[in-house]
């Protein structure tokens, strides 16, 4: 029993000395994007193809509503067979909106290609500066703090987001 525990002991002296002798950083990938002249270029395109689809879907549905209105105004003077007529083409215009909302702005939408095409060759940039910065200083671990990672307390003497900055050549 003895010496089952001066192993356990032992073993855990061991680990926490290797676990001492790691490196660990912090960057601020956002802080970084946000000070790139391109990203935010990237994110002005974003903003005004997202507000041009706002404005296209906003205007189909004025219409719809507008379809809506008429329709709500000649109801009594309609049979039937009109009344159900126009409650599908009214149905079938708002199926047609929510599809076009879908697909511009969806998970997998033209807003999130758009995005995947003009933003991602950016990230991948500055994912290499910081690999390339842990290699040639020898960081073990460097940690996002400006993402919801889960990193409660962060001493600031670790946040080496400046030394990124330098190195892809932004100046704050």
């Amino acid at each position: 029993m003895l010496k089952k525990i001066a192993t356990t002991l032992a073993f855990a002296f061991v680990l926490t000395l290797s676990l001492s002798a790691q490196r660990i950083a912090t960057v601020n990938v956002s802080e970084i994007l946000e000070s790139m002249s391109s990203y935010q270029n990237a994110q002005t395109q974003l903003d005004k193809v997202a507000a041009q689809w706002r404005q296209e879907i906003a205007q189909d549905y004025d219409e719809i509503k507008g379809l809506y209105n008429r329709y709500q105004a000649e109801q009594v003077l309609l049979s039937d067979e009109q009344r159900k007529q126009r409650e599908d083409e009214i149905m079938e215009k708002e199926k047609a909106v929510r599809e076009k909302q879908k697909q511009k702005f969806g998970p997998e939408g033209e807003l999130f290609e758009k995005r995947q095409e003009l933003v991602q060759p950016i990230q991948e940039k500055v994912y290499k500066a910081i690999e390339t910065y842990a290699i040639d200083n020898g960081f073990d671990f460097i940690f996002d703090r400006g993402s919801s990672s889960g990193m409660i307390f962060t001493n600031e003497e670790y946040d080496k987001t400046e030394d990124i900055m330098k190195q892809l050549g932004i100046n704050k």
